[in-house]
């Protein structure tokens, strides 16, 4: 897994086409779904969108239609994401606004030269490319040290990140804290579930859940006052174990929606002896 996946995967098609059908949902039960994911009463919301109470029922109700900008406003007050903006906007009966772009469109050349360098610049440290659904859209030569004894087939495109942390074939035998791991991503993927309201999210939460050993919600921690400062993933390497923290990075300025659903994850080394670890595996061999 490498930075040639990416252009593999774009060949491929391997970035999902967006869906273009109307919502069968009318656009003022959408709204207020998102109104109540947020856990905002009405009053909340209208206040905040400078329209009246009164407007946004009837909205909500179907009584009112609102326009294509009042959509627009009502979704980014309620931060939904670009995808199920233009969601909305079917569903008032409205043209979709934010596009998806193929990574190997021409426009999307400056995205892809930044992740290139993003990933490139990391390197001896693993750092990769992640979807929305956490599926792999490229990585640097480093991952490689994450991924040894994974099973082949889950390493094969579409690879979901996750699934290859936690599938009992994957990186869970070689993970020494696989409960505070796994319920920190587990965690973490809930809360991504709650926010988006994405169904294939909550179908990967279902099946991760599932997998032996996961645990749903990280263990308290034996002492508040200890020495750690962030959780590690902690695996059994070939030598020696090998500890690291990640960072996960957006871009904060998307218009498209897969640049939107895009995030870059890099992992550091937590300890000296990884680090070292990682310099020598990358070293050229003389």
């Amino acid at each position: 897994m490498t930075r040639e996946v990416m252009a593999a995967q774009q060949e491929g098609g391997y970035i999902r086409p967006m869906a273009v059908a109307a919502d069968r949902a009318p656009v003022g039960a959408l709204l207020r779904e998102w109104r109540r994911r947020r856990r905002l009463s009405q009053m909340e919301l209208a206040s905040g969108a400078a329209v009246s109470t009164r407007h946004l029922s009837f909205i909500e109700t179907g009584r009112s239609r609102p326009s294509r900008e009042l959509v627009l406003h009502l979704a980014d007050r309620l931060g939904v994401p670009l995808g199920e903006r233009n969601r909305l906007l079917l569903a008032a009966g409205y043209a979709p606004v934010y596009g998806r772009r193929a990574l190997s469109d021409a426009e999307m050349a400056p995205v892809r030269e930044a992740l290139d360098r993003l990933l490139a610049a990391h390197e001896p440290y693993p750092a990769l490319v992640l979807d929305r659904l956490h599926d792999i859209v490229a990585a640097n030569r480093a991952v490689a040290t994450l991924t040894e004894g994974v099973a082949p087939r889950l390493l094969e495109p579409p690879a979901n990140a996750l699934r290859i942390a936690l599938h009992p074939d994957g990186l869970a035998p070689r993970t020494i804290n696989l409960a505070e791991w796994s319920g920190h991503l587990l965690q973490r993927l809930r809360r991504e579930v709650a926010i988006s309201g994405d169904a294939e999210l909550a179908a990967l939460y279902r099946e991760l859940a599932g997998y032996p050993r996961v645990q749903a919600d990280p263990p308290s921690p034996a002492s508040p006052g200890g020495a750690e400062v962030m959780l590690a993933l902690r695996l059994r390497g070939p030598h020696s174990d090998l500890a690291f923290f990640s960072t996960v990075t957006v871009f904060g300025t998307a218009l498209d929606v897969t640049l939107a659903e895009l995030s870059v994850e890099a992992f550091y080394p937590a300890d000296p002896r990884t680090a070292a670890f990682l310099v020598e595996r990358a070293a050229p061999v003389s």
